[in-house]
Parts: structure tokens; sequence; C-alpha cells
């Protein structure tokens, strides 16, 4: 485990405005409590609360890794109106503790899915 610090830093913060995240025309998340994480030199992720993601949707996929700052992540294939995106979203069970507001929270990935939406 490493920890975050200036050579490789982590925030985490609210990100105030309502995020979406579409696939194949569906809804696939939509929220007003995404939690908007910067790490180092990576574009920002936005994590979004389970609650407010159509967990229907994702299914457990079994690609796993292991982020060095995070801990362990666990992937899952999202399934909408026929279009499978492979490993398109992820979730850290039980992040470390620099990180532990992301727990319970899924990100996607952009490139895999339509589209994730800032709304006002």
């Amino acid at each position: 485990m490493k920890q975050p610090g200036p050579d490789h830093p982590i925030s985490i913060a609210p990100h105030g405005k309502r995020v979406r995240v579409l696939l194949g025309g569906a809804i696939v998340a939509e929220t007003d409590a995404a939690l908007r994480l910067e790490e180092n030199r990576y574009p920002p992720v936005f994590y979004i609360p389970r609650a407010d993601v159509a967990m229907d949707l994702l299914d457990p996929s079994p690609k796993r890794t292991r982020c060095p700052y995070k801990g362990d992540t666990v992937y899952f294939t999202v399934t909408a109106h026929g279009i499978e995106a492979r490993d398109a979203a992820w979730s850290y069970e039980a992040p470390f503790e620099a990180v532990a507001q992301i727990a319970g929270y899924v990100a996607f990935e952009r490139g895999k899915v339509d589209a994730i939406e800032e709304l006002s």
C-alpha cells in the first residue's frame, strides 16, 4: 500500500453537479452526489453512489486489479439496450484508508460508455 503525497497526489471532493452515465440510450447512473477523484496526472474520475446506479445493468466481471494507492478493484460489464461494454465500470469494495470515501461508489470508463455528462 502506498500513501498519496506530493509525488502522487489524490484528492476527493463532492462534485456539486448532476452526473449522468449513458449506454445505448439508457441512463445507467444519475446522481447529484458524485465524488470527483483527481489522481496525479490522470483525468478526473466521477464516483457515483451505488444507490444512484442501475445495478441491474451491471454484471460482475472476472477482471480484478490492484491499485497501490486505492486497493483491490472489481470490475463490471455494463449491458443496456443490447449493447455490452466489458469492464466499463469498477469499484473498490474495501479501499485503503486514504481514499475510504469511495467505498460504496462505482466509476465508469469514459471510452467504454456512450457518455458521462455533467449537468447543471
